[in-house]
């Protein structure tokens, strides 16, 4: 007998939508299920064979519970906001909505003829007011929010600024941006502006300045992932390196809750590291290098090192750069800079090839008074540490790799120690060449020069972590707007009853002629307190 699929497929998808066969009630005498699939971006193209390969699984897990007894939730949405809507409606002259309602009936159509088992009745558009009324809501939360390290979660910023009234900022451990230190006597002094200033230092969501991927030509920052050899994935234009001011999510206050949680989730071991070494915790020390009339401070997880720094490393994007540069220098470190600006942190990672330019200054060796050159390299990351490293090329690949094409000096001190060739990255073995640690293990002189750092004002003991808090950039106009409006330029969120902010009316998309985003082109779009 001949499997006419046709019109067997279209019979019971018709009969599954007239007997609403997959919407989901309230049944509480089945055990609950949720099977959550990625929202597909609705582009023009429609699905790709991306899509339907995640989604046949999932399916045929929901199928399979709902038959083991679940009542199973199993829901779509589409993730309706971003770039490419936004850019084809710039070219096309087309109202992002249209192409986006447009795209999302095109990708229905299709993901009902695979016959999916989803409750359509369930189904998100983030787009739409009444889904992006909840993130603002959530965004609102975390601006009136700190995180307080003594009680593992956290607080609302009411609660910080009743403390500030009492005692200032002295011996709290919270999270923050910078570290600030004042009384209450000076807090109460300060000017309304000045105040909420220091209270963008604390908020979980903040704004702060960020070295971003900036577009010019797109007019909008991209993520890592949208940036491949210094141009947009989307249209291949230049891309580079830029400080610019965004809104942040504190995520990195949560690292070592993160870390902690990891034991408590059924993952695989392998999972779990590489989750681990995404947080990435590092216990090491910051210690100060003194250069003229400032310091350079540097975070180090090898302080029994020391002995070993013969050079200095700046990220291109460092704020010492432009501090140390020499007048001599200048022109160098400018083409430089120029050079590297276009290259996402992810290339800078992935690529071993050596370059970098002297800044004409030296720093000096806290431990035995020496003078060290001060360079700077791509292979150093403004975003980790304090964008600043001290140099052991006998003992790190990256930093003998640069020694060795500029002729730097490598000093071993690990004993038996052979760097002729290559870095000794070994972390066990007996010290020389480094005075009071000399004769001690690895573990003895790392303890030891942390004692000799804080004993000696020279520093402090530090925790650091690789995550980073999250920029939540917005230059574009297809997105939900910021929940915010701006008194003496600082901003303040809106009232939560007045929730959801709508995109206002524009009569281009793209940035406005002085650099503002796109809304910038709302001719009357303001809030009254």
């Amino acid at each position: 007998m001949e499997y006419n699929f046709n019109a067997i497929e279209q019979k019971w998808q018709a009969y599954w939508k007239e007997h609403h066969t997959y919407q989901v009630k309230k049944d509480e005498s089945k055990p609950k299920y949720y099977v959550l699939d990625m929202f597909p971006y609705p582009s023009g193209a429609g699905l790709h064979v991306g899509h339907p390969l995640g989604y046949i699984a999932s399916d045929i897990f929901a199928r399979y519970k709902r038959l083991k007894g679940f009542n199973v939730l199993h829901p779509m949405g589409y993730d309706a906001y971003g770039l490419p809507a936004e850019q084809y409606a710039i070219q096309t002259g087309q109202h992002p909505a249209i192409t986006t309602d447009k795209n999302i009936k095109r990708y229905r159509e299709q993901l009902d003829k695979i016959g999916f088992s989803f409750d359509w009745n369930r189904e998100v558009r983030t787009c739409d007011p009444e889904y992006y009324k909840w993130t603002q809501w959530a965004f609102i939360q975390m601006f009136e929010s700190y995180y307080c390290y003594d009680a593992r979660r956290t607080r609302p910023i009411s609660e910080l600024i009743a403390i500030f009234e009492q005692q200032g900022n002295k011996d709290l451990n919270i999270a923050q941006t910078g570290e600030l230190s004042f009384t209450a006597e000076e807090w109460k002094t300060q000017s309304e502006k000045e105040q909420q200033e220091i209270l963008m230092n604390y908020r979980i969501a903040y704004l702060a300045d960020t070295m971003v991927n900036w577009c010019p030509t797109l007019g909008t920052v991209l993520a890592n992932d949208e940036v491949s050899e210094g141009v947009s994935v989307r249209g291949g234009y230049p891309v580079e390196q830029r400080k610019m001011r965004q809104w942040s999510l504190r995520v990195s206050a949560y690292a070592q809750r993160l870390l902690d949680g990891l034991d408590t989730v059924d993952w695989t071991d392998s999972l779990k590291e590489t989750q681990r070494n995404w947080i990435g915790r590092s216990e090491g020390a910051e210690i100060y290098f003194d250069q003229g009339e400032r310091s350079i401070l540097v975070f180090t997880t090898r302080a029994d090192t020391l002995f070993g720094v013969t050079f200095m490393v700046l990220a291109p994007e460092s704020e010492y750069v432009s501090q140390v540069v020499t007048p001599e220098q200048k022109a160098e470190v400018d083409t430089y800079l120029d050079a590297v600006k276009r290259r996402t942190e992810r290339e800078r990672i992935a690529d071993r090839k050596v370059t970098g330019v002297f800044t004409g200054s030296y720093a000096v060796n806290p431990v035995n008074g020496k003078e060290i050159p001060i360079w700077i390299s791509d292979y150093v990351l403004a975003g980790y540490g304090t964008g600043a490293i001290m140099a052991v090329p006998a003992h790190d690949s990256r930093d003998y790799a640069f020694a060795k094409h500029f002729n730097l000096p490598i000093i071993p001190l690990i004993e038996g120690a052979d760097v002729s060739e290559e870095s000794f990255d070994a972390k066990e073995g007996i010290l020389i060449n480094s005075s009071f640690l000399n004769g001690l293990t690895v573990k003895e002189a790392i303890a030891k020069a942390k004692t000799y750092i804080t004993e000696n004002g020279l520093g402090q003991v530090k925790v650091n972590f690789r995550l980073r808090d999250a920029i939540f950039s917005r230059q574009r106009y297809w997105g939900e707007p910021f929940p915010v409006y701006y008194k003496d330029g600082m901003p303040y969120t809106v009232d939560v009853k007045d929730l959801p902010i709508e995109l206002p009316e524009v009569d281009k998309f793209l940035p406005t002629e002085t650099g503002e985003p796109p809304l910038g082109r709302a001719k009357d779009w303001t809030y009254k307190a």
